[in-house]
C-alpha cells in the first residue's frame, strides 16, 4: 500500500513539474477547455432559472369563443352548457360573458369610455371562454378542439389565451436538448485537446520513457503522469470555467433584475448546485485521463 501510494504521489509530482515547465502551452490548453465549459454552465443556470419561473405559470388553455353579434340572447349560455356536456373530460370550467355585461365594464374604463359613447350601438359579441384541464396533451388537445370550435354554426372567431405557455415550454425543451448536444461537442473539445498536449509531451519525453523502459519501468509507470496530466488540465480548467461563468452571471443579474423589479418580481441567474458542479469536475477530469491514456499509448510506444 505503501509503495502504491509513493507511486502515485510520483506521477502526481511528475504531472505538476510538466504543468509548471510549459507555462505558456499547458495555459492556453487550460484557456481554451475552461472557456468552452463555461458556456454550457450559464445555459444551465438560465435553464434552473426558468423552470420554477415557469413552473408558476398557469399553463390551462383558456379557449374563448366569439359569437357572431346576430345571435340571440341566450345562444353563448346554450353552447356553453353543450360543450360542457360534449367534452366533459376535457373541459374545467366555462364562462359566458354577456355582450351588455362586457360593454358595462369597459365603459367604466376612462380610457375607453369617450371612445364607446360615440357609438350608436353595442359593437361587442358574446363570448365564451373555456378552461381546460391540464394534462402532457394539452397543446394538441387544445388545437384539435379549437379548430372544431371553430367551425360551429354562430362562432364568429376562436381565439386560444394560453397558446404562448405552450411555445415557451417549447423552447425551454429546445434549449436542454441544445444543452445536450453543446456538452457533448464541449466533451469532444476536452478530449481533442488533451489528446493533442500530451501527444506532444510524448514526442518531447520519447527518448526519457525509452530509458525507463530499458531501466524496468513498466507501461503502468510510464503512463501514470500522463494520465495526472490530463486530469489535473481537466479539473484546473472545470474550476477556472466555474469562475469565468460567475463572472458572466453578474452583469447579466443586473440586467434581469432591472426587467423583473419593472414587474414587481425578483429573479436573478444562480449556478447549478455544489453537487453537479463537482460531478462535472469528476466527469471531465476522468475525459482527460481516457484522452491522454489514449493519446501516450498511440505516440509513447517504441
Amino acid at each position: 500500500m505503501k509503495r502504491w501510494f509513493y507511486q502515485h504521489r510520483y506521477a502526481f509530482v511528475v504531472a505538476l513539474r510538466r504543468l509548471r515547465n510549459q507555462p505558456f502551452s499547458s495555459l492556453c490548453n487550460i484557456l481554451v477547455i475552461s472557456l468552452s465549459l463555461a458556456v454550457p454552465i450559464v445555459v444551465a443556470a438560465v435553464l434552473d432559472t426558468a423552470r420554477p419561473v415557469l413552473q408558476q405559470i398557469p399553463v390551462s388553455a383558456e379557449v374563448t369563443l366569439y359569437l357572431d353579434r346576430g345571435v340571440g340572447a341566450g345562444a353563448a349560455a346554450s353552447l356553453g352548457a353543450e360543450l360542457r356536456e360534449r367534452h366533459a373530460d376535457d373541459i374545467e370550467s366555462v364562462e359566458v360573458i354577456d355582450r351588455e355585461q362586457a360593454l358595462a365594464e369597459l365603459r367604466k374604463r376612462p380610457a375607453w369610455a369617450d371612445a364607446l359613447a360615440v357609438l350608436p350601438g353595442n359593437p361587442l359579441p358574446d363570448a365564451v371562454v373555456i378552461t381546460l384541464r391540464q394534462h402532457p396533451e394539452i397543446a394538441e388537445t387544445t388545437r384539435r378542439l379549437s379548430a372544431d370550435w371553430s367551425a360551429l354554426d354562430n362562432v364568429d372567431s376562436v381565439q386560444v389565451d394560453s397558446a404562448w405557455v405552450q411555445r415557451l415550454q417549447s423552447m425551454l425543451d429546445f434549449l436542454r436538448i441544445g444543452l445536450l448536444m453543446l456538452s457533448i461537442g464541449v466533451a469532444l473539445v476536452v478530449l481533442a485537446t488533451v489528446f493533442n498536449t500530451v501527444r506532444l509531451q510524448a514526442l518531447t519525453q520519447r527518448e526519457e520513457i525509452a530509458v525507463a523502459r530499458l531501466v524496468g519501468a513498466t507501461e503502468s509507470f510510464v503512463r501514470r503522469p500522463f494520465l495526472y496530466l490530463g486530469a489535473l488540465t481537466g479539473l484546473i480548467s472545470c474550476g477556472l470555467a466555474i469562475l469565468a461563468a460567475w463572472a458572466a452571471l453578474q452583469p447579466l443579474n443586473s440586467a434581469i433584475n432591472r426587467l423583473a423589479s419593472s414587474y414587481g418580481t425578483e429573479l436573478s441567474l444562480q449556478l447549478p448546485d455544489s453537487l453537479s458542479l463537482v460531478l462535472a469536475g469528476v466527469v471531465v477530469a476522468i475525459l482527460g485521463a481516457l484522452s491522454a491514456r489514449w493519446s501516450v499509448t498511440r505516440n509513447a510506444n517504441p
